[in-house]
């Protein structure tokens, strides 16, 4: 199974840096994301989830270091973590590492969404981006 690297882009609309790695396991996603086709751009992101479920059976660590990320952005984003939900429910090791800036940042709000939604528990982690 190959890595997914996209680098992001920064134009009129953002695409963030994305590194999905199938030996270790470790997969981020940084920057910001609200691009204009997000399903397209995110459907690659779960078909590499689901392969890796699949095929590789590893233990996965998600790092999200989204600075932004639109409404449909968060649509997929909570895809992605349905999915490893049920890899996890299946005895897969998950484990979702949430970095925010501060509390009162929108993504932090948005990370605790989706706990609640998906049951998942994350490691909300204060960083500077």
């Amino acid at each position: 199974m190959n890595d997914l690297v996209i680098k992001g882009e920064k134009k009129t609309y953002f695409t963030p840096d994305v590194n999905f790695s199938a030996q270790t396991g470790i997969c981020e996603i940084a920057g910001e994301s609200y691009q204009e086709e997000t399903f397209e751009f995110f459907n690659k992101l779960v078909a590499w989830i689901e392969e890796f479920i699949v095929k590789v059976k590893k233990p996965i660590v998600f790092n999200f270091k989204l600075s932004y990320f639109n409404t449909s952005s968060a649509r997929a984003i909570l895809e992605m973590l349905i999915l490893l939900k049920k890899y996890k429910e299946e005895g897969g090791s998950v484990e979702i590492n949430w970095y925010y800036q501060d509390e009162e940042d929108s993504t932090y709000e948005e990370a605790e969404d989706m706990q609640s939604q998906t049951g998942l528990r994350f490691n909300m982690i204060h960083h500077a981006m």
